[in-house]
This record gives structure tokens, sequence and C-alpha cells, in this order.
């Protein structure tokens, strides 16, 4: 090997030792192996242009495949902390659940989200992201309940406020009793019922006196809501859910419509076997994650501001990292290494994409040669690798600069 190097660009500085020089370079985008051969030929029968076809195959993907391994180890570590695992089944609902009013149930294994698979948390929690808001028909019962489960929902959060903790534990039944009564109902007139009556239980409970009229059901046309089909397992049968909504609120900091998860999964039991397990599952749908990211790139669904660069993602690491300090310290270090696990696991399948100065480009060039046993030219091979890295050195200026753009004027 010529030269193993940690960054790319100019060089910082480098040592040989035996065969190989050992740098680092400027630019933290990554790294390379300059090996003997492979860019120019070699009468050395050790070099790479005069190892076989398969045995070249194999080092091309090598990278990639130890950028996963190192991310198998890291996830591993990641969940050795974790009391419990959750699962992808239902356990229990918020008392005011706009998702059990539209279909789900408890015991549900949720299998699929929009046409995507659910195989671990971590494929519900990127389903979950990618899930575009949606104008529904505002006239329908289940908005109507909805917002008769929203407005009961506000009511115990307002009074709520301040009281012991065994006083919430009382009218925390209250709303439970409600909810559920609300989602059961049959019609509007028993949904309007069910929650005039128990914010009245609330009230009574709590001996406040009613001096407002009862909230009216304001509908609408259209409404704004996170709304997906699903499949999920019910008593060993699949079962579509075509419309089910997830709770959609305004956020109070910029006033876009929001989503939050109101059910609770059942856990899984940390064990050593269900620790190896967890780590081969989240570790495969972070692979699908990235993978998704990808795709949602060349369809459109993400733009320029779902990208970061090394910028970026020294921001994004910190932000993290503050955010989990809140918690403790490990909370924190924990953070930072699921962090480092995507960029790692994310490194990996970027790099084996078949593009240009890519792994994946030159295993796609190897490929050709396989298949019509002769290789391309050392100078087109050398024009189209040019190419290719000017286009990827120019996209990083791009998105380093928006990098740099967002870090000091926000957006």
């Amino acid at each position: 090997m010529n030269e193993f190097a940690l960054g790319m660009g100019p060089k910082l500085f480098s040592f040989t030792k035996g065969e190989t020089t050992y740098s680092l370079r400027l630019l933290p985008i990554g790294g390379y192996c300059a090996m003997e051969g492979e860019d120019a030929e070699s009468d050395n029968p050790r070099a790479f242009n005069n190892a076989k076809i398969w045995k070249r195959m194999i080092i091309i993907v090598a990278g990639a495949f130890m950028n996963i391994v190192l991310g198998l180890v890291l996830m591993f570590f990641t969940l050795l902390p974790q009391g419990v695992y959750n699962s992808t089944t239902v356990g229990a609902f918020d008392p005011c659940s706009f998702t059990a009013s539209t279909g789900l149930q408890e015991g549900d294994k949720i299998v699929e989200i929009n046409d995507y698979n659910i195989y671990s948390s971590t494929d519900f929690s990127f389903a979950m992201y990618t899930l575009p808001i949606s104008e529904v028909d505002g006239t329908t019962f289940e908005i109507y309940k909805e917002d008769c489960l929203f407005y009961l929902r506000d009511h115990y959060a307002l009074v709520s406020q301040g009281l012991k903790q065994e006083e919430l534990e009382r009218i925390f039944t209250i709303w439970s009793e409600g909810g559920r009564k609300i989602v059961e109902s049959n019609d509007r007139e028993a949904a309007y019922a069910f929650m005039c009556e128990y914010i009245d239980k609330i009230n009574d409970e709590l001996q406040i006196d009613r001096v407002e009229a009862y909230p009216e059901i304001d509908v609408k046309d259209t409404r704004q809501r996170y709304r997906t089909s699903m499949t999920v397992m019910r008593n060993g049968e699949k079962v579509e859910l075509s419309q089910v909504d997830f709770f959609t609120y305004k956020n109070t900091e910029d006033g876009e419509a929001a989503l939050a998860i109101d059910f609770y999964v059942e856990p899984i039991e940390k064990t050593f076997l269900s620790t190896l397990q967890q780590t081969g599952i989240q570790t495969v749908s972070v692979v699908r994650m990235v993978w998704g990211g990808l795709v949602g790139l060349v369809k459109g669904e993400f733009g320029i501001n779902d990208v970061a660069g090394p910028v970026g993602l020294a921001s994004a690491i910190t932000d993290v990292a503050s955010e989990s300090l809140k918690s403790s310290f490990m909370d924190a270090v924990m953070s930072i290494v699921y962090v480092m696990m995507v960029i790692t696991v994310n490194l990996g399948i970027v790099n084996m994409l078949p593009f240009p100065a890519l792994d994946g480009g030159r295993f796609l060039m190897l490929l050709f040669e396989a298949i019509f046993r002769r290789s391309l030219p050392r100078k087109v091979e050398g024009i189209i690798n040019g190419i290719g890295l000017g286009l990827l050195l120019l996209l990083m200026a791009v998105i380093t600069f928006k990098d740099i753009w967002v870090l000091i004027f926000g957006g």
C-alpha cells in the first residue's frame, strides 16, 4: 500500500512505516487507501491491477463492509445501558388517542406503515419522520371524535397543573375513562355528551365550579392530519388499516403542524440473546433508513436542507450531547455513540453507490471487466473518476456553505 490517509485534500502531516505512508489531511470527509497499481499500471506482482478480479472486488467492498461491522459494534454499546427494548407491538393507548379512534388496537403488531416494512423501533421512527402531512375530510365522524378527545385532553392539561400526585392519579383515571368512552362512541351526539360529562367529572373531583361554556366542535371541510395506511398482525392475521391518524397539533414555536405518538409499545425483556438480536435488527434498520433517505433525495422527498456535511454533523452532535446532558453524562455519551454509529453506516452505504470516484463506481468498473473480459483504458477510467471526484467536492462545498449559513443565521 502506498498511502493510508485520514481525511481528504492537502496533507497536514505524514510518516512512513514499512512500505506505507500514513497521513492526516485537511478536509475531514472520509479518507482513502492508495494502493500500488490502483490508478496506474504497475509491474509489481503484488500490485492491485495484477490481482484477480474477485480479489479486487473484495478489496473494494472491504471498506464499506467494515463500516457496517463498526456500526454493529457501536449499536451493541448503545443498547447495553437500556433496561428494556422497544417492540413494535401496541401495549396501551394515551387516554385521548387519535390512533385508537381510527382503528389501531392493543396487541396489534405493526408490520407496515405507508408501504414501508417495519421490523424494529428504528423502522417505526423513520416511517413516522417521513410521514407527510395530509389535508383530510374534516366533516367525518373520526375527525369529530378527535376534536372531542383533544378538548378533553386540553381540559385535563389545564386543570392538572400544580396538583399533588394523589389528585393527579384521581383525575387521570377519570380522563382515561372519558377518552375510552369517546373512542367507543357510535355517533356525534354521544361523543360530545361524553366529552361534556367527563369535563364535569374532572371539575367535580377537583371541586371546580364550571364558569365557561362547553367547547364547541368547529366542523371544517378540511383538516390537517398525519394520516397513513398501516398493516398490523392481529390475532395471527394481517389486517389492513387504511386511515390511521396520529395526534396532530400546532407547534408553538413556528405554528407548523407537528406529530405526536399517542400509544405505548410493549417492552422486550433485556437478555444477552435479545441484545444480540436487537443489535442486528436495529443496525439493519439503520442501513434501510440511510438507503431510504438516499432514495428520498432522488425522488425529491428531501432537499438540501436535510443533508449535512462536517460542519452540520458537528453542530448536530453538539446539540444531541447538550440535550442528553440534561438527563445525565452517560446519556450524552450514548447519544454521541449512536450518532457516530449512524454516520459510520451512512459512510459505508454512500461509499458503495455506483458513482465515479466512490468504491461503488470502482466496483461497477470491475463488474464491467468481469463481464466483458476487458478493462476500461486507464485514461478513460481516470477521467471518469476525476469528474466524479470534482462533483463530490463541489457538492461538499455547497453543503458546507449551507451548514455554515444555518449555523450563523439559523434556518
